[in-house]
């Protein structure tokens, strides 16, 4: 019992780590858990801040990034193709890859999809090693111009859709 006490008093920020760790684990345990009407992390919302006008937007101050979390009633906005179309259109019309077999690289695109499903921007949000690789993505994901719009709670709302890619041996992969 002393031989306790002594060590509590030698590591006393040890104990105090070990006491601030579990009580943020039971902060998130119980945020997670809680019912909708508590405040809990299901409700939360990702609102992107839009820092240039873009025409035809709903609403430009609730363009939402919907979370993948169980029961929050976010639903993203739906591509009208799907990614396995979309990965085959991005290899067949991107030439930038054609002569480059052992091409190696990674990115992002980002788009808007308003709340009546057209997309609004379309832009590559990490870049590539090549700005013509660059263009020629953003080409095809351009001409996807109708979408299912994302919601809340059944409600179609502004939102942001990212489509990660890497390139391994000349192929796109989403």
């Amino acid at each position: 019992m002393i031989s306790l006490f002594l060590d509590t008093i030698k590591y006393p920020m040890k104990t105090i780590n070990s006491i601030l760790l579990f009580s943020f684990i039971s902060f998130i345990i119980s945020a997670c858990s809680g019912p909708k009407s508590s405040g809990g992390l299901s409700n939360m919302v990702a609102v992107m801040e839009i820092k240039e006008s873009i025409p035809g937007l709903c609403d430009p101050s609730f363009v939402i990034a919907p979370l993948p979390l169980a029961g929050n009633g976010q639903v993203k906005a739906v591509a009208p193709m799907s990614d396995e179309e979309i990965e085959a259109t991005l290899n067949e019309q991107v030439m930038f890859l054609k002569d480059k077999p052992d091409y190696k690289d990674k990115g992002m695109v980002a788009l808007i999809v308003n709340c009546e499903g057209k997309m609004l921007q379309c832009k590559i949000d990490n870049k590539t090693q090549s700005p013509e690789l660059d263009k020629q993505i953003v080409a095809v994901f351009a001409e996807l111009k109708t979408w299912e719009p994302g919601s809340i709670n059944g409600k179609p709302v502004d939102t942001s859709v990212l489509y990660s890619f890497e390139i391994v041996d000349g192929r796109i992969k989403l």
